[in-house]
């Protein structure tokens, strides 16, 4: 990849293999890059030791979205899904176990996935793009299962309520729509900009981030990032985060946030923002803590660079890996 491919590089998505030692990184050429974490932490850490160990060409459009399974690394492109063993990976062995569509309506039409997540209650993998619709497909049989329809503009973001077997999904129209993952219908729909306090009209009102915590939800775009109420539907905390988020999650007894500006935002639940740590990329797309490896608990950050910040402590970024 010559220069001004590197330059105008974007890394979109994260995900950690079981083990927790390696992690994938999906860009806007369709690539996935593997980095060796056993390697980037070492002592004996090199300059070579923060570049992959493998890059491949997954997809024709960006991978929007990386997920890992127990053995699987399944990866979102243009309108396809693919799995990837983790084991033949780590070989260095690149061919995917296997590659689905969901099933649009016109075979024209190529929508990008921008969001993937497993729903442990029925091992169903649910999946959010540019149809408009979400996707559910049984990963033990391989076939899709459902379509939730309801939104009327791009799908950005899905969440799972596993207790609750809901499933909540976040898009361009500015809805965050609340799914009963037995039934298939809607249960809620919340149109945040559509709240005073939230509403950011100059940003739009789409929704870019949701993720759920029991009872409790983080929602995000061109409103304000907010943390709700799921019982009483309703907002208890503004953050006042300057442009729009494209990530966040809970973190013990915080929130950290990802979007526009060189920064990972720690805010506290009532809604200060506690600290803003500086990164390389100028905007950020990706955060993901590593928690399958207590050797290599790191949190790692992804945007509008080819470099991927690693965090051993979540106050400084202690390097960079580099596509």
């Amino acid at each position: 990849m010559g220069p001004v491919e590197l330059l105008h590089m974007s890394v979109f998505s994260q995900s950690f293999s079981p083990c927790g030692r390696f992690l994938a990184a999906g860009n806007n050429y369709g690539e996935i890059a593997l980095f060796s974490l056993s390697a980037a932490l070492s002592p004996d850490a090199t300059a070579l030791s923060q570049k992959p160990v493998l890059t491949f060409t997954a997809h024709e459009g960006p991978v929007f979205s990386l997920l890992s399974t127990n053995c699987h690394l399944l990866s979102a492109g243009n309108g396809e899904i693919s799995a990837w063993s983790w084991n033949e990976l780590i070989k260095k062995n690149v061919k995917p176990m296997w590659t689905k569509r969901p099933n649009y309506k016109s075979s024209l039409e190529i929508p990008e996935i921008n969001a993937m997540i497993i729903n442990p209650r029925d091992n169903s993998l649910v999946v959010g793009g540019g149809d408009n619709n979400i996707h559910i497909l049984d990963l033990e049989h391989g076939v899709f299962k459902a379509v939730l329809q309801g939104h009327s503009d791009y799908v950005h973001c899905v969440s799972v309520r596993e207790r609750e077997g809901e499933i909540l999904s976040g898009g361009e129209d500015g809805a965050v729509r609340m799914w009963d993952s037995r039934t298939g219908q809607s249960v809620h729909c919340i149109e945040v900009y559509k709240y005073e306090n939230c509403a950011r009209p100059q940003y739009g009102k789409w929704i870019s981030c949701v993720t759920t915590d029991s009872d409790w939800m983080l929602c995000g775009g061109g409103p304000h990032l907010s943390l709700w109420h799921l019982r009483s539907l309703s907002p208890t905390s503004i953050f006042p985060l300057k442009g729009c988020q494209r990530q966040a999650v809970f973190h013990q007894d915080m929130i950290m946030s990802v979007g526009e500006g060189p920064f990972v935002s720690h805010c506290l639940l009532g809604g200060d923002i506690k600290a803003q740590i500086p990164c390389t990329p100028q905007s950020l797309n990706t955060l993901q803590f590593n928690s399958n490896s207590t050797e290599h608990r790191v949190l790692t950050v992804g945007g509008s660079s080819d470099h991927i910040d690693v965090f051993t402590n979540l106050s400084y970024r202690a390097f960079s890996l580099s596509f």
